[in-house]
């Protein structure tokens, strides 16, 4: 999104080398472009599988459609960035890897159980938190099994925030919500 700063390649390329030191090193070189920016906070990693092949904006974004190269991926980049004293933000919680609407035009549906959210969508949290994650993205989505609210945004939703990542996930880092200019949450 800057002009004046070095490119990086997107999470599927990094995911697709399967070198998590050369990743973490990648990491370390956003975490510097980033401190010479005055830049505190990067919005990354992306810790959504890419598990619908319809899905129009995770895709590249994504390290991958498996829950544990995408954790892994995801840790060593954000080690990097974090070693650099820039905070890393992961995002979008609770799991945008599986939806065929585009956050950004209106709110997708995830119909899946809470079971499946916590086996596939959580399973990157829970590591990163355990490996020092200092934020989390929340996600406009609306998720009918842990938010009955009927087209009530994951994002502003108590429930999914407070109770879910904060109460039972235990996060205790700073939390940001997507943008809010994004139509999924109006």
């Amino acid at each position: 999104r800057l002009d004046s700063t070095y490119r990086f390649p997107f999470n599927m390329t990094l995911g697709a080398i399967r070198d998590t030191k050369l990743i973490e090193k990648v990491g370390i070189k956003m975490g510097l472009e980033s401190k010479r920016m005055g830049i505190h906070f990067n919005f990354a990693p992306v810790l959504d599988i890419n598990t619908n092949l319809r899905n129009p904006i995770i895709v590249f974004r994504s390290f991958g459609e498996n829950k544990e190269i995408v954790t892994d991926d995801a840790i060593a980049l954000m080690k990097g960035v974090q070693s650099q004293g820039v905070f890393s933000t992961g995002k979008h919680f609770p799991g945008h890897g599986d939806t065929e609407t585009d956050s950004h035009l209106s709110l997708p549906v995830v119909s899946f159980s809470k079971e499946r959210l916590e086996e596939i969508e959580f399973y990157p949290y829970k590591k990163m938190f355990r490996e020092g994650l200092a934020s989390v993205m929340v996600a406009h989505l609306n998720v009918p099994s842990i938010e009955p609210r009927i087209n009530y945004p994951t994002s502003i939703s108590y429930n999914v925030v407070t109770n879910i990542l904060q109460k039972e996930l235990g996060f205790d880092g700073l939390i940001f919500t997507d943008a809010l200019n994004m139509k999924g949450a109006s």
